[in-house]
């Protein structure tokens, strides 16, 4: 091959990571982030659109993260009193504010809607069949992959569970969901091309393991010869 046939193919390839790295976005996303998000009002939230309310969920979410963890507060004790000081603020709000010609509060009428509920139930059903129906093909021993992922992932989230109480993981989930999309958004261009470098050594390291260690693993003949009676 002479030198301006490889700088030309050099450059035909360079070209063509460009262009891949330019389409590639993180998870796939073919929308912008918001409305990859769903848009709407959840969307404006963890975009911090509305900063007021994106601010009180994650000044709340400390608050209660504090009260538990670090003050040794405990749940029901914490759902009871913030039902007394409710409570007590509107009925003496509702009863006093004749005296200082004020209006009693209007109390909304909150009535969940049906379809609302059934999506919600619908949607936690699809969730917890594809559970079992990943539970039942990895238990099934069909798929050594498979399981060997489940195991894998279980022990690292047994890991960290470890390390952290449960609330505490939840407040730190809860915390990377109000600022990760924001700062996503922000530094869109170089996210995308570390987690394009990320997904070719990822690729790379999965070749190498499938090659020595996963196709050296033997097939289970008891498997099919239970199949079989």
């Amino acid at each position: 091959m002479s030198g301006a046939d490889f700088s030309e193919s050099s450059d035909e390839k360079d070209q063509f990571e460009d262009s891949h790295q330019e389409s590639f976005h993180l998870f796939g996303r073919q929308k912008p982030v918001h409305g990859a998000l769903g848009g709407g009002k959840p969307a404006d939230i963890l975009l911090w659109r509305n900063k007021q309310i994106s601010g009180a969920l994650l000044a709340g979410a400390t608050v209660i993260w504090l009260l538990f963890e670090r003050i040794g507060y405990h749940l029901i004790p914490f759902i009871c009193h913030s039902l007394i000081l409710s409570l007590t603020t509107l009925f003496m709000w509702s009863n006093l504010s004749s005296f200082f010609n004020k209006s009693p509060y209007n109390f909304p009428e909150i009535v969940l809607p049906e379809d609302l509920c059934m999506n919600v139930a619908l949607l936690l059903r699809d969730r917890f069949n594809k559970a079992f129906g990943v539970f039942r093909g990895v238990a099934s021993g069909k798929d050594v992959k498979k399981f060997l992922y489940a195991i894998l992932g279980l022990w690292i989230i047994s890991i960290v569970g470890s390390w952290f109480e449960f609330l505490t993981i939840l407040y730190i989930l809860f915390v990377m969901l109000l600022t990760m999309p924001l700062l996503y958004e922000k530094h869109e261009d170089q996210v995308d091309a570390y987690a394009l470098k990320a997904k070719a050594k990822l690729k790379r390291q999965y070749s190498t393991l499938d090659e020595k260690v996963i196709k050296k693993i033997p097939n289970i003949p008891f498997v099919s010869d239970n199949k079989q009676h």
